[in-house]
C-alpha cells in the first residue's frame, strides 16, 4: 500500500495546466467570484458526458451566451427568451429545453436559498460517512422545482432528458457528474479544485467514476467490480480513504487524465513506457 500511496502522491503533484485546459473544470476558472464559479460548476458538470472535444465545444457555446457573470445571467434568466436563444442547442441526449430547465432550476435555487451550496445543504447531513443521502435529497429537490415556464403546466415531459442531468445514488447510478461538481466545489483549492463550499467535508466525497477511473482503478486493485455504478464508486473511494481519510478523492483528477489527456487505454504498450503508474499497474503491457 505504501508503494501505491507514493506513486499516487507523485501523480497528484504532477497535475498540470495542460490537463486543466482539457477539462470542463477549466470553465469555472474563468471567473473569480465564488457565486459565478458555483453556477459554472453546475452547468459545466451537467454536460460533462461524451467525448472531451464535444464537451468543451458544448460548454464554450453555453458560456459565451452567459457572458461575464453566470450568476447574473441565471438570476435574470427568462425561460421564454432562453428557449428562443437555445432553440438549436443539442448535446447528445439533451436539447435546448433541458438546458433552459437547468438554468431555470438554478434561478429558483438562488431565489430560495441564496446560493447553490445553501440549496444543497438543505438535504446534507454532516454526520454521514459520505454524500449518498445528500445527493439523493439534492436531486429530488432539484427535480421537484417548478419547470412549467419551460415545459408547460404538466411538469417534465416523458421525452425530456432533463432528469438525466440529476441521477441519484438510490437508482444505482455512479452519479459521475454530480460527484465531479462536488469535488470541484468542496476539495481544498489546489490549483485545480476550487474549495469554495465549506458546508461539506472533503472526507465525505465519492470519486466520480467514468470509463477511465473505473478501468484504471481495476488495474490498481482499488475495486474488483466490473459495473461502473454507485457501489463501484463507493468501493474505489473506500480504498482511497485508506490512503487519505480526510481527502480520499484528491487523486481523481490526475488518475482520470491518464486516460483523458495522456491516452491510456489499456491496449497500447507504448503508452505504458512513460506512464507514471507503470510500477503499480497490473495492466503493464511492457512485461
Amino acid at each position: 500500500m505504501s508503494d501505491i500511496q507514493a506513486t499516487l502522491d507523485a501523480l497528484y503533484a504532477s497535475k498540470s495546466e495542460q490537463h486543466l485546459g482539457n477539462d470542463p473544470l477549466s470553465f469555472c476558472h474563468r471567473y473569480a467570484d465564488p457565486g459565478d464559479r458555483e453556477i459554472a460548476a453546475v452547468v459545466a458538470s451537467s454536460f460533462a458526458y461524451g467525448s472531451i472535444v464535444i464537451i468543451l465545444r458544448t460548454l464554450e457555446s453555453i458560456f459565451a451566451e452567459m457572458g461575464s457573470s453566470p450568476r447574473t445571467y441565471v438570476e435574470t434568466f427568462d425561460p421564454q427568451a432562453g428557449l428562443r436563444t437555445f432553440s438549436g442547442f443539442k448535446h447528445r441526449f439533451n436539447d435546448g429545453r433541458d438546458l433552459c430547465a437547468l438554468l431555470l432550476g438554478l434561478r429558483q435555487m438562488l431565489e430560495q436559498t441564496g446560493s447553490i451550496q445553501s440549496f444543497f445543504l438543505l438535504g446534507h447531513n454532516a454526520a454521514d460517512i459520505d454524500v449518498s443521502g445528500s445527493l439523493n435529497r439534492y436531486t429530488a429537490g432539484v427535480l421537484a422545482l417548478d419547470y412549467h415556464e419551460v415545459f408547460g403546466d404538466h411538469g417534465i415531459p416523458p421525452d425530456s432528458y432533463f432528469p438525466f442531468l440529476f441521477p441519484a445514488p438510490s437508482s444505482g447510478s455512479a452519479c459521475k457528474r454530480l460527484c465531479m461538481m462536488l469535488r470541484w466545489m468542496v476539495r481544498p483549492a489546489d490549483g485545480v479544485d476550487l474549495g469554495i463550499w465549506d458546508g461539506v467535508s472533503p472526507s465525505q466525497l465519492i470519486i466520480p467514476v467514468d470509463t477511465h477511473i473505473s478501468r484504471i482503478s481495476r488495474y490498481l486493485g482499488l475495486t474488483g467490480r466490473k459495473a461502473a455504478d454507485w457501489r463501484m464508486a463507493q468501493e474505489i473511494t473506500a480504498s482511497l480513504r485508506v490512503l487519505d481519510p480526510a481527502d480520499p478523492v484528491k487523486y481523481d483528477f490526475s488518475l482520470a487524465h491518464l486516460g483523458i489527456s495522456d491516452g491510456c487505454d489499456g491496449k497500447d504498450a507504448s503508452r505504458c513506457l512513460t506512464c507514471p503508474i507503470i510500477g503499480i499497474c497490473s495492466q503493464n503491457l511492457t512485461k
